[in-house]
């Protein structure tokens, strides 16, 4: 049998002379599985990928795919296919090359599987998991992400829902449609779970310490926490064509909200306070209506339904008091402008209100 790690790499020369005899020197601990690496390298203009050759004359099982940088999560979807088609693992590892992840631990990954896991976790956050050298920011970064994905995405109690140090059933991995997830960047890793999730993954979780990366740099930039924001709806969807239409309606209540705020303030010359309150409330009758419309297939509802307006009111109550809340302080506490305090408040209650709404879906005839 085969376990085959897949290593992502982008100007990692420095690293990967000494992630790779790490891996392999662990096959003596593992009498189940003969190890694989698999190094997809995205043109790293360091000359990885030539030190990476040099190391194949060296290592039998190590093999190599390369091609242009498209992000991690092309970067793994690209190594799995290969891997599948070519090695024909029983279990495939996601690790990163640089060095912040333990392959003393591989063993041990293996091993679990043996129990009937079919998923295990390296986890930062698992009880015994440790991030010693996160600043205050970024941990609660972390956690208010790995939060939100647990939540919207409807996930079991798991700590660690962004982790890159997985143990993988190939099994598991054959019955997901990895076409429709996440391609550019980190986001990948929790569309990932969920698809694995939904197909019946039985997970454990395994504490490990994440030290901060001796050589190089973080390949973590704005454009993928950005992308990690956007991408969280996405993961509550099994297909596009769904997603499309949720993406649609919160296109037009977004600009609805925004205009009548805009109108509010500007034409009525409403004090910006007043002109915030009212604007939410008309975007939760707007939103109501458009829910409506979509449920039952018509431009114009039939009827005004008041005992489901009211329980829709109550559901979108968080959002709206967190969207007000961001808004007062940011304008009138911290001085901003009052768009961008408003655009901040509008991403604020789109979150928290899918996310309660995702739990009580949308059905005729029995409310929200």
């Amino acid at each position: 049998m085969i376990a085959c790690v897949i290593l992502p790499t982008y100007n990692e020369r420095e690293n990967i002379p000494v992630i790779v005899p790490a891996i392999f020197s662990q096959g003596s601990q593992v009498s189940t599985h003969e190890i694989h690496v698999l190094v997809v390298d995205d043109n790293s203009p360091d000359g990885t990928r030539e030190i990476v050759t040099e190391l194949m004359r060296q290592y039998e099982n190590l093999h190599l795919i390369s091609g242009p940088k498209k992000g991690l999560g092309e970067a793994y979807k690209k190594g799995i296919a290969y891997a599948m088609q070519t090695l024909h693992p029983d279990l495939i590892l996601e690790m990163d090359a640089d060095l912040q992840h333990d392959p003393a631990l591989i063993p041990l990954f293996i091993h679990l599987t043996s129990y009937g896991f079919s998923l295990v976790i390296g986890s930062r956050f698992a009880p015994g998991g440790d991030t010693p050298n996160f600043s205050f920011r970024r941990r609660m970064m972390s956690l208010f992400g790995n939060w939100l994905i647990r939540f919207i995405g409807g996930l079991p109690r798991i700590h660690d829902c962004t982790s890159g140090y997985r143990c993988i059933r190939a099994e598991l991995l054959q019955k997901c449609n990895l076409s429709f997830l996440s391609t550019r960047g980190y986001s990948f890793q929790s569309s990932l779970l969920c698809e694995l999730l939904r197909n019946g993954a039985r997970v454990v979780e395994i504490p490990i310490i994440f030290p901060d990366r001796i050589h190089g740099s973080s390949k973590l930039s704005l454009q993928d926490q950005l992308e990690f924001l956007l991408n969280i709806p996405k993961i509550r969807f099994r297909n596009s064509e769904e997603y499309m239409i949720y993406c649609f309606i919160g296109f037009l209540g977004f600009v609805f909200h925004l205009l009548t705020y805009l109108l509010l303030s500007r034409m009525f010359v409403f004090p910006l306070y007043i002109a915030a309150l009212l604007s939410i409330e008309f975007s939760v009758l707007f939103n109501f209506v458009l829910y409506e419309c979509r449920e039952k297939g018509k431009l114009f509802p039939d009827r005004f339904e008041k005992k489901k307006f009211i329980r829709f009111q109550r559901l979108s109550l968080p959002g709206a008091i967190m969207h007000y809340l961001i808004f007062l302080s940011a304008v009138y506490y911290f001085a901003f402008s009052d768009i961008p305090a408003f655009l901040a408040g509008i991403f604020t209650g789109i979150i928290i209100n899918y996310s309660v709404h995702s739990f009580r879906r949308w059905k005729s005839g029995d409310g929200v």
